[in-house]
């Protein structure tokens, strides 16, 4: 964070970046007894979203809607982190607000905070190739940084997050968002350009929306935890209709 402006400038150019190692091994420590607390209900928060994992380690056979379903550790996500004061306080960390600020040049607030988790029994299921954005998203604007805290190892074999270096420069793929059909990966020549981005426990990538990116099962015995905050403009409204519009939490007033 000491050279912001490389930063930023490899981000822009290849749609990721890494920040290194900042998460401070004490405060990484609370987080993960703080995930594993909320996955056994051992905390609880109203409006909390969950989604349980499949065995299989197919991203087709996932479940919708069914909430928390008891204590497990096989939940693949946990959503609205930042109603927990201890991930709260690593989303409002100061150190990211210059950064999402030269991002939009504007104030800011969050799509959402939530941890991807791949467990260590099964191995977690597959990410297909995907861009976070799009009409399924249902926002005014489309949001492009999203900060991807390491809270395990994440090696190579080890559900580690794999990009298409610039793919962000093509906009989105589809209008609905979401996993990249595969006649565009074929055309494309998806899997001659691929970069694997293996990172240790408490480091830090930037990711943007739009970069094609997937994660394969963990194939190491272990659990594989990662917390991701999508930061977006505060001018960011929410279009849905069926529902009352969300309000979005500002992560520094």
């Amino acid at each position: 964070m000491n050279d912001l402006d490389s930063v930023l400038q490899h981000y822009e150019e290849h749609g990721y970046a890494r920040l290194g190692k900042v998460l401070p091994d004490d405060q990484m420590r609370g987080l993960r007894e703080r995930a594993e607390d909320i996955m056994m209900g051992r905390v609880t928060y109203e409006g909390l979203f969950f989604q349980k994992d499949v065995t299989t380690g197919r991203y087709e056979d996932l479940g919708y809607g069914q909430g928390w379903e008891g204590p497990s550790l096989n939940y693949r996500k946990i959503e609205k982190l930042e109603m927990d004061p201890l991930f709260r306080a690593w989303i409002c960390d100061p150190m990211f607000e210059p950064l999402a600020r030269r991002v939009y040049n504007t104030s800011i607030s969050i799509y959402r905070s939530l941890i991807f988790n791949k467990a260590a029994e099964t191995g977690g299921s597959a990410l297909p190739w995907h861009q976070d954005g799009g009409n399924f998203w249902g926002l005014s604007q489309e949001p492009k940084l999203q900060v991807w805290t390491a809270l395990d190892d994440a090696p190579l074999g080890g559900g580690c997050v794999e990009i298409v270096p610039g793919s962000h420069k093509r906009g989105l793929v589809t209008k609905l968002g979401g996993v990249v059909p595969d006649n565009f990966l074929e055309s494309e020549r998806t899997e001659e350009h691929v970069v694997s981005l293996p990172v240790v426990a408490g480091e830090v990538l930037l990711i943007h929306n739009h970069a094609w990116h997937r994660s394969a099962r963990s194939g190491t015995g272990n659990v594989r935890r990662a917390l991701t905050v999508c930061y977006m403009s505060a001018e960011t409204k929410c279009l849905r209709k069926k529902r009352a519009p969300r309000e979005f939490f500002r992560p520094w007033g």
